[in-house]
């Protein structure tokens, strides 16, 4: 038997693909299952990384398929619309992913409605911190949350490419009903008071099948989503295993990308992403980070984002700069659609600071 790996092409060795390649020059991304068009309507979700993207979209003039645009109600404050194509802030786990999709369409209603924060004003416990001032009753934030269900079914039923980056294994739940938080109860507010909260590190046996059972909802409403799955690159602000965060965070980010694997080998039209990889490779010898050895830098956001552009918006393409319009407000009275759309455009370039709920377990 001769050696099989002669016709190997040059990508499949070390050295010929990373080592001897320039940090600058290592795409570690060979083939892709489809291209993003200018006229697909894009829509992420996940952690605080996946709002990179959605920033690119914006820049490079691609749809990115904003549905909540403005308050819908009079308890809301403009804070936090077009960060995410809904008003969700982060969505850190496979499950907190399907349970969005359940609530959305009446499939699970949790026994939390409202968490009360020390200040009197109340929370969504399922997006904590969308809004800085919080909510004056617990009608406001039911009233909000029917309205930004709106815009969520709008997402699901009317986009052509769902990206979701996967963040975290460790989560927190109801012991009566199984809700996932984005933040464990007692962080931002107070949980239910005759309410029991268990933590949980999700199995990737648990996240590969919520990740298939999410995406055969989705395409229940959508049969021709296309899925984007990436892994974030940045690692735990902390854990609540009995170990350190260091181990906690390999097991998690390892944990993701079985599944990212796993899934996108499985199902059709579904790709994978490899920003995770393409940050913490070794190649880059932690240039990638910054001082705190958590936040990717820049130079490592644009590293990822101009291999996204490459292989999936089109290599040697002349990019379009025109903004394409989000889906006009869900309010009953409409906005200017220019003034809407100005403000969601800002919102996602702006980003005077990126949407991270995690960082409350530990501010700095």
């Amino acid at each position: 038997m001769s050696n099989p790996y002669v016709s190997q092409p040059d990508f499949a060795f070390w050295r010929r693909s990373v080592a001897d390649v320039p940090v600058e020059d290592v795409d570690p991304i060979t083939s892709i299952p489809f291209r993003i068009d200018r006229a697909d309507r894009i829509s992420t979700a996940g952690s605080c990384f996946a709002q990179h993207i959605s920033n690119t979209l914006v820049n490079e003039g691609f749809c990115y398929f904003v549905t909540e645009q403005t308050p819908a109600t009079s308890g809301a404050a403009d804070e936090n619309f077009g960060t995410f194509p809904a008003r969700f802030g982060n969505i850190y786990s496979a499950r907190q992913l399907l349970q969005l999709f359940q609530r959305a369409y009446g499939l699970f209603e949790p026994l939390d409605e409202a968490w009360q924060r020390a200040d009197g004003k109340y929370v969504d416990p399922f997006r904590p911190q969308i809004q800085s001032q919080g909510f004056d009753t617990i009608e406001d934030v039911n009233r909000d949350r029917q309205a930004h269900f709106i815009a969520v079914r709008a997402m699901f039923e009317r986009c052509d490419v769902f990206i979701f980056t996967l963040g975290l294994t460790e989560a927190w739940a109801a012991g009566d009903d199984g809700a996932i938080f984005p933040l464990a109860p007692g962080v931002v507010a107070p949980g239910r008071p005759d309410a029991s909260y268990t933590f949980h590190n999700f199995t990737v046996g648990e996240m590969t099948s919520d990740i298939e059972a999410c995406f055969s909802l989705i395409r229940e409403v959508n049969p021709s989503v296309r899925f984007v799955l990436t892994v974030s690159p940045v690692p735990l602000i902390a854990t609540f295993e009995p170990r350190h965060v260091l181990v906690s965070t390999i097991y998690s980010k390892s944990a993701l990308r079985v599944v990212a694997e796993e899934i996108s080998l499985s199902l059709p039209n579904v790709a994978y992403f490899p920003s995770y990889e393409i940050i913490t490779g070794s190649y880059a010898r932690s240039q990638y980070y910054a001082e705190d050895l958590r936040e990717v830098t820049p130079q490592g956001v644009n590293k990822v984002m101009s291999l996204f552009k490459k292989h999936y918006l089109g290599a040697g393409t002349q990019l379009d700069t025109t903004i394409r319009r989000p889906m006009p407000s869900l309010r009953s009275q409409k906005p200017d659609p220019v003034t809407a759309e100005r403000t969601a455009i800002d919102n996602i370039q702006a980003l005077q600071a990126i949407i991270c709920d995690e960082e409350a377990l530990d501010p700095s």
